[in-house]
């Protein structure tokens, strides 16, 4: 009978990517649960032991990743260069897609005021942002959510761990979506590192 525990670190490793735990389960034959214990002890021992990779729970998906304290040396040693952090717009537009995915570039444009095209082709081209199908209405625009590279941006496990945010449509809730934005970009420092290193490069262990 094969270790489940070295099962799921080894098929995490070899993907390179988050994989869904609910596959997980069906590969390996256990229930989902005990998937999401097996997890967690194992990320509490790479936290324990300082190794240099850490397991992340992003929704309902599982990745490995190095530990954020080694990123500078990651970066350096592959060469790769930082990319520019993201504009103010680019931040406004994240908190819009975060908080009310899916969304369209249209409801997108509706809250900001203007044009967001570019600010979204930005997005999508760091992977903070997917398409996630069509709208049912005519010309079927592009709805948009939040990725599993936002998540691991932001050090959290699912969205529902995003500040909640009150009623939209008084004075209070639009302060409350600026003080999200600003956290947004006091998390731009790291969000540009994994972007720039990828799916090696991670946040805490949170199961």
């Amino acid at each position: 009978m094969i270790d489940i525990s070295s099962a799921i670190e080894a098929i995490l490793f070899a993907a390179g990517e988050s994989v869904p735990v609910e596959r997980l389960s069906l590969i390996l034959g256990t229930d989902e649960k005990e998937i999401y214990r097996i997890a967690g002890e194992l990320a509490e021992e790479y936290e324990r032991q300082q190794r240099g990779i850490r397991l992340l729970r992003l929704d309902n998906k599982l990745q490995l990743c190095s530990a954020p304290e080694y990123a500078t040396y990651i970066s350096k040693t592959l060469e790769q260069r930082k990319p520019p952090a993201l504009s103010k717009p680019a931040l406004e537009t994240l908190a819009i897609v975060a908080y009310f995915q899916p969304v369209t570039r249209a409801y997108i444009d509706q809250v900001r005021g203007v044009d967001s095209a570019y600010t979204v082709s930005v997005l999508l081209e760091r992977g903070l942002i997917e398409a996630c199908g069509k709208l049912e209405v005519p010309g079927r625009p592009s709805i948009f959510r939040t990725t599993d590279i936002f998540l691991r941006t932001m050090g959290i496990s699912e969205l529902s761990q995003l500040p909640q945010l009150p009623d939209m449509t008084n004075g209070e809730g639009m302060e409350k979506l600026q003080s999200a934005i600003d956290e947004l970009q006091n998390a731009d420092g790291q969000m540009s590192l994994n972007e720039v290193t990828g799916p090696s490069t991670g946040g805490k262990g949170v199961m």
